[in-house]
């Protein structure tokens, strides 16, 4: 798709971008975001730091849950998320994004997504683990988030009403009054062919800039997932909750190389792939919620030195995902002849900027959406491919929500430039969350964590500190059983404040 010319003048001349709505990131939570604004006829600037292969939702191989089937329903769904969120989601999150899930599901086939079908041409719904029903739509096998992004991007590329800031990161969120009314991005490429830095005034800016579990050493994202957008937000002052709760994928290859931590997507174990340990025996339910798989493979892997757990894939048809078939044949590994190494790998933060259920964060004016977010939809364990749902449902709450945002009274200048704070965390501190943080964590290793010079790994530290339990993806050997007390609370990080546990809802 042709790249449209940058109408933006630059902010160094006094210059600045002015829109309705502000969107920062450009997965699925925020290129839909944007185009349900310009369904109200408001102006959008998308800005966009990575090519859109490079963010999290391209790579997304999971679907999209929604209660789509004859003998499904919201009400079965949202007991399935709150049984997996482990008495931490909250309840009011879930009944939105499992009432509204489906219809933002057909409204992306109305956009022009094409869903898999069985013979009939209905959609085709996977199962994945913790569903008591199937309920995953998938786009192209295990190339969901592929298809929808390619698809998304080329609408909001194509429309003149969305201003495409391309190859830029917001450093700075600007605030008037204590509300926020925009940003400032900083740009890439040669000075003489576009400005350095370009300034967007809008009443409503909304973060969609994904999570953050590249932090950690072992992990499914892309490098830049790095918690951009949290920093950004606590800097300009919003409340950060749950960030303690990161979630570790099962299965992620365990190969060494180029493709050591790809994901090998939950499908393939709703279709029948199995895990086995070093003896060819099963041990676990592969269909559990991800907390106990991983938990379990993890104890295989720590029982004897050199032990390894592998995905059993010979019974599915490799043509059916073709993208892990792509990654297994770089790799060497033939999965329709022999299984395939796996480990669990940091995959997703339920924890982000604290917002409600519009997405607004407690500063006003500035909204997040998708991973960076946290309505406290997930609890303390994330429902497989909830998260696509979650950006298409709070994405379009968002969206409206914002363009409700009083417009500036006058213009202002950073209160700060938050540049710094976005600078990608040493290979130290990556190491030092998956030795500390990781599946299992004590109070002595996160007081070292604590002390870390990555300010956003010092408060992961301090959360996971904070909630002295064992309660889903948050495993303290110290503090095994989960605390009554704790059910429903959400641990709140507020700027020079120790974390505190409040109730939602």
């Amino acid at each position: 798709m042709a790249a449209r010319t940058p109408s933006y003048p630059p902010a160094a001349t006094g210059g600045a971008l002015e829109v309705d709505l502000a969107v920062v990131g450009a997965g699925v939570a925020g290129l839909y975001t944007a185009l349900c604004a310009r369904r109200a006829n408001a102006r959008v600037a998308l800005v966009s730091r990575s090519p859109l292969s490079a963010s999290a939702s391209y790579w997304a191989q999971g679907g999209i849950a929604a209660a789509l089937a004859a003998d499904d329903s919201p009400e079965l769904h949202a007991r399935d998320t709150l049984a997996a969120g482990r008495g931490a989601a909250r309840e009011s999150a879930v009944r939105v994004l499992c009432g509204e899930a489906a219809e933002c599901v057909l409204d992306l086939e109305g956009l022009g997504v094409r869903f898999d079908a069985d013979g009939r041409g209905a959609l085709s719904l996977g199962l994945e683990g913790g569903h008591s029903r199937r309920r995953v739509a998938h786009a192209d096998g295990s190339a969901t988030g592929r298809r929808i992004t390619r698809c998304l991007s080329a609408l909001a590329a194509t429309d003149q009403g969305v201003e495409m800031v391309e190859e830029a990161t917001a450093v700075a969120l600007r605030t008037h009054e204590g509300r926020c009314v925009g940003l400032v991005a900083s740009l890439a490429g040669e000075a003489s062919v576009r400005p350095a830095v370009v300034e967007v005034r809008a009443p409503g800016v909304v973060l969609s800039t994904g999570g953050a579990a590249a932090l950690w050493e072992r992990t499914t994202n892309p490098p830049g997932a790095v918690g951009a957008g949290l920093n950004l937000a606590a800097a300009a002052g919003a409340a950060l909750a749950d960030l303690e709760l990161v979630q570790f994928h099962p299965t992620a290859l365990a190969c060494g190389g180029g493709r050591d931590g790809f994901l090998l997507t939950e499908a393939l174990r709703g279709e029948g792939a199995v895990l086995v340990n070093e003896a060819g025996e099963r041990f676990v339910d592969e269909l559990a919620p991800r907390d106990e798989v991983a938990i379990a493979i993890e104890a295989e892997l720590r029982a004897r030195p050199q032990a390894r757990v592998r995905l059993d894939m010979r019974s599915i048809d490799p043509t059916r995902f073709p993208n892990v078939a792509a990654a297994l044949g770089e790799s060497g590994l033939d999965p329709r002849h022999e299984p395939v190494p796996v480990a669990p790998a940091a995959h997703y933060t339920m924890g982000g900027v604290a917002t409600d259920l519009e997405g607004r964060s407690t500063v006003p004016g500035l909204f997040a959406v998708g991973e960076c977010a946290c309505t406290g939809l997930h609890g303390a364990n994330r429902l497989a491919s909830n998260s696509l749902a979650e950006c298409l449902v709070f994405g379009r709450r968002a969206a409206a929500a914002a363009l409700s945002e009083p417009p500036p009274t006058a213009a202002a200048p950073a209160d700060r430039d938050f540049a710094a704070a976005l600078e990608p965390p040493p290979a130290a501190t990556r190491r030092a969350l998956w030795r500390h943080a990781g599946l299992e964590r004590t109070e002595v290793g996160l007081q070292v964590l604590a002390r870390d010079s990555y300010p956003l790994a010092r408060a992961i530290a301090s959360t996971a500190l904070a909630r002295a339990e064992s309660r889903g993806a948050h495993r303290r050997t110290d503090r095994p059983r989960a605390d009554p007390v704790l059910d429903g609370k959400h641990f709140i990080v507020r700027p020079g404040q120790p974390p505190a546990p409040e109730p939602w809802d």
